[in-house]
């Protein structure tokens, strides 16, 4: 397999270097890219996915559909893409950007901290879901709205990234506007 690096960012984002991806993330995991993704089905809904209790940072969490860091010379399209087919084994269509200026910087329970420039996408699944248990362990297909309820209701319960996303208006107006082009 292949090691995954992730794109170190300085204070204005700006590639400034690389790490390897298992290494970066720690207690003090340095600013690096990223991007989340949120995949939807024919029928509009939503793909929430739980992280296997192997994951270094937020085992077992429900979240969105997929994330990942893009690798140096792969669009964000072509990172996207990638992970899909890694986490979940399923290929995409339509990746549109929904919140391209998301930036966060959060820590998990066991002190591990994500710190990312992280612009989240919308996309078609158009395949069948064939989970990577080392990365998936549980999904989900939810009307966006319900969702959305629930991001509100109970964050707690879902990683923090996802609840910060869905948070912000324009981002999901912007989903909304996906679904209905579907």
């Amino acid at each position: 397999m292949i090691r995954e690096h992730v794109i170190l960012l300085d204070a204005q984002d700006r590639p400034s270097g690389t790490l390897e991806k298992y290494a970066a993330h720690t207690a003090t995991t340095p600013l690096h890219l990223a991007f989340s993704s949120w995949l939807f089905n024919a029928q509009g809904q939503l793909l929430v996915t739980r992280r296997a209790l192997g994951k270094k940072a937020w085992p077992g969490v429900w979240t969105n559909s997929a994330c990942g860091h893009p690798q140096e010379g792969e669009t964000f399209e072509q990172a996207i893409a990638r992970r899909c087919r890694f986490e979940l084994g399923v290929e995409i269509a339509d990746p549109t950007p929904v919140y391209p200026a998301f930036r966060y910087c959060e820590t998990d329970p066991s002190g591990i901290v994500e710190n990312e420039f992280c612009p989240v996408y919308a996309a078609r699944a158009v395949s069948d879901i064939k989970l990577n248990p080392d990365e998936v362990m549980d999904y989900q297909w939810v009307a966006l709205d319900e969702m959305f309820s629930a991001l509100a209701a109970t964050p707690w319960a879902f990683s923090p990234w996802m609840v910060q996303q869905s948070s912000y208006a324009d981002a999901r107006a912007a989903l909304k506007r996906f679904i209905r082009q579907t």
